[in-house]
C-alpha cells in the first residue's frame, strides 16, 4: 500500500519535490517538499484508494474503534468518507473553541469512554494531531490511534507522539514516496539522499548544498 499511495500522491502532484528550489514552512524551515493531500479530494480513483486505506487501517488497526474524529479542516472529509464506509459515526476537533453559540471545540455528538480513532492527512512534526488527541482526552475520549495519509517521519514527530502516548499508522511515507520518485523519475537518483538528510535533520540547511 505504501508504495501505492505513494504513486497516487505523485501522479495528481499532490506531492512537490523541489530539492533546487525549497519551500518556505510557516515555521520558517527550508523544505523540499510540499505534501497537499487536499487535492486526493478531487482526483476520484486516487481518493477511492485513500479512502479503503484509511478504512482497512482503522478496521485492522483498530477495529474496537466506535468514533472517527478528522482534525481541522484538512482531515474533516477524509473522515467522513472513511466513517461511511466503516459505518461509524464522526465528528471533528476544531483547532480551537467556537467564540459564539454553544462555543465547542469538538463537533459531533462524543460520549465520555467512547473509543475514538483520529483521521489526519498529514504528520511531521505531530504538534496539532497531537493537541486534538488530548482535546478529546480531555472531552473524555479513549483515544486509540490516529489513521493518517502520509507522514514525513520526522523525530520531532515520532518523539512528540511516543511521549504522548498516540499510535499513527500511515498509508505512506516519506522513504517510500522518494523511493518511488527517483523509480519514476520524478526526482533525480542523487536528491534521494538530500530529501532523507533533510527528514532526519530539517533544521540543519547542509541538504542543500
Amino acid at each position: 500500500m505504501e508504495k501505492s499511495i505513494a504513486k497516487d500522491l505523485l501522479s495528481i502532484g499532490a506531492v512537490f519535490l523541489r530539492p533546487e528550489q525549497p519551500f518556505t514552512w510557516a515555521s520558517g524551515i527550508k523544505s523540499p517538499i510540499y505534501c497537499d493531500n487536499r487535492l486526493t479530494l478531487t482526483a476520484v480513483e486516487v481518493r477511492e484508494h485513500v479512502e479503503a486505506g484509511l478504512a482497512e487501517t482503522v478496521r485492522t488497526k483498530f477495529p474496537e474503534a466506535e468514533v472517527l474524529m478528522g482534525t481541522s479542516t484538512a482531515g474533516i472529509a477524509h473522515a467522513a468518507i472513511t466513517a461511511t464506509i466503516l459505518g461509524l459515526p464522526m465528528g471533528y476537533v476544531r483547532s480551537g473553541a467556537k467564540d459564539h453559540g454553544r462555543g465547542n471545540r469538538i463537533e459531533g455528538r462524543l460520549e465520555k469512554g467512547q473509543k475514538v480513532v483520529v483521521i489526519e492527512d498529514l504528520i511531521s512534526t505531530a504538534g496539532s494531531c497531537i493537541e486534538v488527541v488530548e482535546a478529546l482526552r480531555e472531552a473524555g475520549a479513549e483515544v486509540l490511534g490516529v489513521a493518517s495519509i502520509f507522514t514525513y517521519g520526522m523525530r520531532k514527530g515520532l518523539d512528540r507522539l511516543a511521549a504522548a502516548g498516540v499510535t499513527n499508522y500511515s498509508l505512506s511515507n516519506l522513504d517510500t514516496l522518494v523511493e518511488v520518485a527517483a523509480a519514476e523519475g520524478y526526482i533525480r537518483p542523487e536528491d534521494r539522499e538530500r530529501l532523507i538528510r533533510f527528514r532526519n535533520n530539517p533544521s540543519d540547511e547542509s541538504w542543500m548544498k
